[in-house]
């Protein structure tokens, strides 16, 4: 399927490594100009420009978003896959934890929309994908705070796909399950802590309440992203497509 992607503007954040590279490398070859951010772009993705921000910090995020539309032009995808939340057992949470946990995630992700959301919309154009996490959706005890936060960005994405829509701007959100990341091999750490036993154990446990008992792979996320951004998701807005390989078979 041609996505018609090329010669697109898009700026991915947390892009120099997990499903943010895989969403930036899928870009490059859709033909798309592609702009990389993360704390570091030292091995920046061939084919794209890299900027270095802290995200958590609204002017750098701003500083950014301006420095790439000077290099590349206006932004017509954005797609957040930057911050994460670490994982606690929840006798070992404490507010400046939640606090933390909302900076990491839902601030360095909103601190890059809204400066842009409102670019797009006075050009009439432009899309928005957050990548959140199944947290949100239904809560883990040793996610409590990262899921907190995915929870608000979900309600985000959902207000403001409503309030642009009208304005050409779609704003939609993919909530990936486990995925074959260093984030989630992290959070496994966690996992093992809360249930008495090591790593390994506990992402076999995991494995099992997966119907697909499978993780994901950052490509199999990037496929997704790819299609809600292109043109052929025209008509979505303000929606949440979760992907957990079966794990949560319900309906909202």
């Amino acid at each position: 399927m041609d996505l018609s992607l090329a010669g697109k503007v898009v700026l991915v954040t947390g892009g120099s490594k997990g499903i943010g590279l895989a969403c930036a490398r899928l870009f490059v070859e859709e033909g798309a100009r592609v702009a990389i951010c993360a704390r570091s772009v030292a091995n920046a993705l061939p084919g794209a420009f890299g900027v270095a921000a802290d995200l958590s910090d609204a002017a750098q995020a701003e500083a950014m978003i301006d420095a790439v539309e000077a290099r590349l032009g206006p932004i017509d995808v954005l797609v957040n896959s930057a911050g994460a939340a670490k994982r606690s057992p929840p006798d070992a949470l404490t507010p400046d934890f939640w606090r933390a946990a909302m900076d990491a995630k839902f601030f360095t992700t909103i601190n890059a929309v809204d400066p842009l959301v409102k670019r797009m919309a006075q050009r009439g154009r432009g899309v928005i994908v957050n990548i959140i996490g199944v947290g949100g959706k239904t809560a883990t005890s040793t996610h409590l705070a990262g899921g907190a936060a995915n929870a608000a960005l979900m309600l985000a994405t959902a207000g403001l796909g409503a309030a642009y829509a009208g304005k050409g701007v779609r704003v939609v959100g993919v909530s990936p399950g486990l995925t074959d990341t260093t984030r989630v091999a992290e959070g496994m750490i966690a996992e093992a802590h809360l249930m008495g036993t090591d790593v390994a154990q506990a992402l076999l446990q995991n494995l099992a309440d997966i119907p697909m008992g499978r993780l994901a792979t950052p490509e199999e996320i990037a496929n997704a992203v790819a299609f809600l951004a292109s043109d052929k998701a025209s008509y979505v807005t303000g929606v949440t497509l979760v992907m957990d390989g079966g794990k949560s078979p319900t309906v909202v």
